[in-house]
């Protein structure tokens, strides 16, 4: 019987030899963003770039930047976060409040978008930009240089400034049994034992999986 080994979700850099991969949640730092298992994030440059691009995220504020499993992160992508936002109802878009000392006293009106939420399984591409408070959810596609600033529907392809719908990447029939499937949340050894019928959409095999799942 050949014993499966998969990937550790823990390991730094999974790919042998290559350091411009990384699996995300080994370098996060700061505790308002959270990554789940496999996510991984690419830059040829530095791996350590992916926090700088997380824009905006101040302590004060209590945001959080959210991110699922298995979702692929290209060079360039920038999350904005609620800290960018400057009160518009009032004379002045300065921040005035932030400054402290004798400017402590000022208003500053401003209304957060709540968490930015990366669901499972989301491919996004290239200098990619994410405005605060977007969900993005599972199985959506992100092309390279969009500018998302709404919501981002199941198994979704966007693109575009701003980002809009360019197709589905399944009939709603599919997408509704997918996102009932939930291979992502699977442990990793039923998805390690399933990789082929997920890797070429075999959809038979997996609705196989789920109605035996139904019957335990």
């Amino acid at each position: 019987m050949t014993i499966k080994v998969h990937p550790d979700p823990n390991a730094l850099y999974p790919i042998e030899g290559v350091t411009r991969t990384c699996f995300l949640k080994n370098i996060i730092i700061n505790t308002q963003i959270i990554v789940g298992d496999y996510t991984y994030y690419d830059d040829p440059e530095d791996i350590y770039n992916f926090e700088k691009n997380v824009l905006y995220l101040f302590d004060f504020i209590k945001d959080k930047l959210i991110i699922g499993k298995f979702c692929q992160i290209a060079t360039g992508v920038r999350f904005i976060m609620n800290g960018s936002n400057h009160a518009m109802d009032s004379i002045s878009t300065y921040p005035f409040k932030i400054f402290g000392k004798s400017w402590n006293f000022a208003s500053m009106n401003v209304a957060s978008k709540g968490d930015t939420i990366i669901e499972n399984d989301v491919w996004i591409g290239n200098s990619v930009t994410i405005m605060p408070g977007v969900k993005i959810s599972n199985g959506a596609i992100i092309g390279t240089n969009a500018l998302v600033t709404k919501d981002i529907k199941p198994y979704a392809i966007v693109g575009g400034n701003p980002a809009k719908c360019i197709r589905k990447r399944f009939d709603d029939k599919t997408i509704d049994f997918l996102l009932q499937l939930e291979w992502w949340n699977w442990p990793i050894e039923k998805i390690t034992e399933n990789l082929l019928a997920i890797t070429t959409g075999d959809l038979e095999t997996l609705k196989k999986i789920y109605e035996e799942e139904k019957l335990d």
